[in-house]
């Protein structure tokens, strides 16, 4: 009868064909993944080579989030070859990372119908439990498909490891300075420094004076054309990288 005990070899056989199948799928699940892991690696890689920091950790969630998919495929591929061969100690293991993995990971749907049969042999008790990542379920795997990607602890982590692979010096600090500044929703590289706004020309005022009368429509040299007075100033703004 299986590790489905108590129970027909029919639904033994009908699980272990959905791991299978489930194994299979794995492989095309696997290459759009990777593909996407590579590009948001390169992508973290040229920004912080043009010293675009904070958009390098912005990168840095979907290069995690690639990666920890593709290690929890790595976990659910060997709980389904422990149900498969029917691996003792393992098989409570393995069947609740089965359950767990099921409503979280849309690549294989064939996991959520191995669920059904595996309910009926663990129990509803032990289900629940799987379904919340509590009991047996393995804590990587809980932690791969539900981790917080937008750690910013992690994303420096990542950072640091693609800018020591591109031989780039990164430094959080000023970072961390527009952070605790209060202008966290500010790109710290596009942060403008306000000494440097509205310098005008030595020779033109940016207020009116107070004997101008603001409705004077004429030109300096008494000309009227019908249209508000112009003055040419000039704006700077410095940017801080």
């Amino acid at each position: 009868m299986g590790f489905i005990q108590g129970r027909t070899s029919k639904q033994t056989s009908r699980v272990k064909t959905l791991l299978r199948l489930a194994l299979s799928r794995l492989a095309a699940a696997r290459r759009p993944r990777l593909a996407r892991k590579s590009i948001s690696r390169s992508d973290v890689g040229q920004l912080l080579a043009l010293g675009h920091i904070d958009r390098a950790l912005h990168r840095a969630e979907q290069l995690i989030e690639e990666d920890n998919m593709l290690e929890a495929f790595n976990i659910i591929e060997l709980h389904c070859n422990r149900l498969i061969d029917e691996c003792g100690d393992d098989i409570r293991e393995a069947a609740a990372g089965i359950m767990f993995a099921a409503r979280r990971c849309g690549d294989l749907p064939e996991l959520t119908f191995a669920r059904t049969i595996l309910t009926t042999k663990f129990g509803g008790e032990f289900a629940e439990m799987a379904k919340e990542g509590a009991g047996v379920v393995d804590p990587m795997l809980v932690w791969k498909l539900t981790g917080n990607k937008g750690d910013m602890e992690l994303k420096k982590k990542v950072v640091k490891e693609v800018a020591a692979e591109n031989n780039v010096l990164v430094d959080f600090s000023e970072l961390q300075e527009v952070e605790h500044g209060g202008s966290g929703n500010v790109p710290h590289h596009h942060k403008v420094s306000h000494e440097g706004i509205y310098q005008t020309d030595m020779d033109g005022s940016s207020e009116p004076s107070h004997d101008e009368d603001p409705c004077d429509t004429s030109n300096s040299d008494g000309a009227s054309n019908g249209h508000p007075k112009q003055e040419n100033t000039r704006t700077s703004v410095r940017t801080r990288r």
